[in-house]
């Protein structure tokens, strides 16, 4: 494992939360550790995040459970539901190393 890889390990596991990942038909589902940086203050809209959710994962549960995100899954954070618009997978060099999660909702 590199540095880059644990480095973003480390930050995932410190500041995430368990958040819950699941295929849109709810076939497959997976908790994963995800890292949600928190909305800037010109992204506020009357008190609610009015931008996309973006949440950042590593590997670490999606290749134990042979689960690729991808557009359209859910992903759950406490009682809100987002539908991932974007599954982008985060290479440190050839080695896949985690995702980042863009979605919308919030219902």
């Amino acid at each position: 494992m590199s540095y880059r890889t644990d480095r973003r390990r480390r930050q995932i596991t410190s500041k995430g939360r368990l958040m819950h990942l699941m295929r849109a038909d709810s076939s497959e589902s997976i908790s994963v550790m995800a890292y949600a940086p928190p909305p800037q203050t010109a992204q506020l809209f009357e008190g609610v995040a009015a931008s996309t959710f973006i949440a950042q994962i590593t590997t670490d549960e999606t290749s134990a459970a042979s689960f690729a995100p991808m557009n359209g899954d859910i992903l759950k954070d406490g009682e809100k539901e987002y539908t991932l618009t974007e599954a982008t997978p985060v290479y440190d060099r050839q080695d896949l190393c985690g995702w980042t999660l863009v979605s919308a909702g919030g219902n």
